[in-house]
């Protein structure tokens, strides 16, 4: 045999499924931002008319923002079904169905309150419940032979959410504007079925990782539990106490749902628990060692580790989704053509997306490394967040033009959406293939659960923000500044994702990378 034959030989081999799991997703996303880049004008312009017009911009916001918590929070229920009892393939396809009955309501129910946030629950249950679980399913499919080619896939994967999301924001408010609210949430409907048609085509050909069913005796919970709960002679617990004092705090903020609301209050909750018991478990890790084994334990310290840099990852998301609520809100203020819809404008972040990727791999990164830097997947991230905070500046300064009286072109946009979306590659993109590889092989579904939840802690950031500047007392500081309301908050977020960003350069300098990926076959 030659050198070109066993070079042939040995060369990794894409696997065959992956089209199934791609062209699903393609549909998939088609159908939620079809939905989700209408939903802040629909509820302006018609579910929400009975509220005062002063108000109904800040309750379409928050209705929003807590629809896209809903959507990140189930990738948890989501990942531990998958992880324990159903398998990831199982547990998308009867998430899908669900995710259907949800556009169904949204189509039946254009003009009931109740049975259209009944279908945004449904949708966010479907959409959230499965998001963890795509991008993992695509990493099963993969193992050490052929891993070399994941990361292509997950930026193909990533270009094609896009496809659809750029078709998506094009059409959909033409639609809503031409033929209704039931059309329009209808065709996303249609290709939600769509997509689940296609994943439920290739079930003969996925590679299947069977759950765990719940018989793994060193769970990630398991180990936090036995490092919380165990004594050492001669030391007391304080990782404990400090655990404690989150369930503490996480109670008293529920106290305040009338305040904040009944979701920023579940959210702040479920963070403080996190968050105190994460640390309050490092704090004594080394004491399960002896019940679970080192690598059970490394397993877990490695797990912790990852949320933090997911937790700084979060003012990133409460930048970046504020494109579909406090964007469209802007530039419904700005100049513009009369055929052309507000809402249409997010059609130039997925353009935008799927010209970059390529230009980043093929261009910007060959480029960079011939110049001697070292791109790392945790140098992109924070560079992104970076990008975010200054995307954030700039549209600042264009509310400070609109309040001034000033007429300002919607083509001013364009920079923010560029800038906002490059840094939109450098994290989500990346983060996407960085959170399967780092996690150990037995939490797959469930570290991209966590991935996913750094969304809905960023919209959490959002929804205080918000529920903030309703008090009395920070609304007369505003004023004081000479801003309008939606400018200082825009300038606010700004400075905490620059904040973030440094923070997490300096966290990621010591972080150690992983590979886990499973064996070849």
């Amino acid at each position: 045999m030659n050198t070109t034959s066993i070079q042939a030989a040995a060369a990794p081999k894409m696997p065959p499924q992956i089209p199934y799991i791609i062209g699903n997703e393609g549909c998939e996303r088609f159908s939620f931002y079809g939905m989700r880049n209408i939903l802040t004008m629909f509820l302006m312009t018609s579910l929400l008319l009975s509220i005062p017009e002063e108000l109904r911009k800040g309750e379409a916001k928050d209705v929003f923002h807590t629809f896209v918590i809903g959507v990140y929070f189930f990738p948890l229920l989501g990942g531990w079904l998958a992880d324990r009892f159903f398998g990831k393939y199982n547990t998308i396809l009867w998430l899908s169905l669900v995710y259907c009955a949800g556009h169904a309501c949204l189509a039946i129910f254009e003009n009931n309150l109740r049975g259209f946030y009944f279908g945004l629950f449904l949708i966010a249950l479907g959409s959230g419940g499965i998001k963890p679980l795509i991008s993992s399913f695509v990493g099963d499919q993969f193992d050490k032979s052929n891993r070399s080619l994941a990361q292509k896939v997950f930026d193909g994967f990533y270009w094609i959410i896009n496809f659809g999301s750029f078709f998506a924001s094009l059409l959909m408010p033409i639609f809503l504007a031409e033929f209704g609210p039931s059309v329009a949430f209808g065709i996303p409907g249609v290709f939600m079925f769509i997509a689940t048609l296609i994943f439920w085509s290739g079930r003969k050909k996925y590679v299947h990782v069977a759950p765990t069913a719940g018989k793994d005796p060193n769970s990630f919970l398991k180990v936090v539990r036995t490092a919380l709960l165990t004594t050492k002679p001669g030391a007391g617990r304080p990782g404990l106490l400090l655990a404690l004092s989150g369930v503490a705090l996480a109670i008293a903020s529920l106290c305040f749902y009338k305040e904040i609301g009944i979701v920023p209050a579940l959210c702040s909750a479920l963070v403080l628990i996190m968050g105190f018991g994460g640390a309050g478990a490092w704090a004594q890790l080394d004491r399960a060692s002896t019940k679970h084994g080192e690598p059970a334990v490394a397993a877990v310290r490695t797990v912790l580790r990852l949320l933090v840099l997911f937790a700084l990852v979060t003012p990133f998301w409460s930048l970046f989704d504020q494109k579909a609520s406090t964007w469209v809100l802007q530039a419904d203020q700005m100049a513009k053509p009369e055929w052309f819809k507000s809402s249409m404008m997010q059609a130039l972040n997925p353009l935008l997306v799927m010209l970059l990727i390529p230009f980043n791999n093929m261009v910007l990164y060959p480029l960079l490394r011939r110049m001697g830097l070292q791109i790392t997947a945790l140098r992109r991230m924070a560079a992104g967040i970076a990008f975010s905070s200054i995307a954030f500046l700039v549209v600042g300064g264009f509310q400070l033009w609109l309040d001034d009286g000033h007429r300002v072109t919607i083509l001013w946009q364009i920079l923010p959406y560029a800038l906002l979306t490059f840094g939109e590659v450098l994290v989500s993109a990346t983060g996407l293939e960085f959170a399967y590889s780092q996690a150990p092989l037995a939490m797959k579904g469930v570290i991209t659960s966590f991935w996913n939840l750094s969304v809905t802690v960023g919209n959490l950031w959002v929804l205080l923000a918000n529920s903030s500047v309703k008090g009395a007392a920070v609304t007369s500081y505003i004023q004081s500044t000479g801003t309008s309301v939606t400018a200082f908050q825009m300038f606010f977020f700004a400075g905490f994702a620059l904040l973030a960003a440094l923070l997490f350069g300096l966290y990621a300098r010591g972080y150690e990378m992983q590979e886990n990926y499973r064996s070849a076959t």
